[in-house]
């Protein structure tokens, strides 16, 4: 269903807004501390909505304005196409890495989920982060 089909008392204001599901995944994200990196999995567990795909459609859509390297997936293997983006943000930011071996093909290292995975707990009070909506930021791609 397209906006124009919407009745004009269901359109919303800012054409530009993000749908809510959106902006807290995008909350969640910027949550994630430098170093450390949550699955899509975690991240709808932590939310309690959703599942990996809709995290990653969500990350795909509109995660160019977070730290989208922190969002990663269950097998530790790097987002295709962003690899080398992200080995250099995670090597600024210490996040541990896993060396790949010789035999592995194209010779790229894996997070060490070990190691790097956050849990959403410590430094967070409460899963609410910002209220939904308050963060301005503009929609982007990965």
């Amino acid at each position: 269903m397209s906006e124009q089909s919407l009745p004009d008392g269901d359109r919303p204001e800012n054409a530009d807004a993000l749908p809510e599901y959106a902006e807290r995944v995008l909350d969640v994200t910027e949550l994630i501390p430098p170093g450390r990196v949550m699955t899509y999995g975690d991240v709808a567990e932590y939310l309690e909505e959703g599942g990996p795909r809709q995290v990653g459609r969500v990350m795909s859509l509109y995660g160019g304005g977070v730290p989208w390297w922190r969002v990663v997936r269950a097998d530790g293997v790097l987002l295709a196409g962003h690899e080398l983006e992200a080995i250099d943000r995670y090597r600024e930011e210490g996040t541990p890495l896993k060396e790949a071996s010789r035999a592995a093909e194209g010779h790229l290292p894996r997070l060490d989920l070990k190691r790097a995975r956050w849990d959403g707990g410590t430094s967070v009070q409460g899963h609410g982060g910002r209220a939904p909506g308050s963060s301005g930021r503009a929609r982007g791609h990965t």
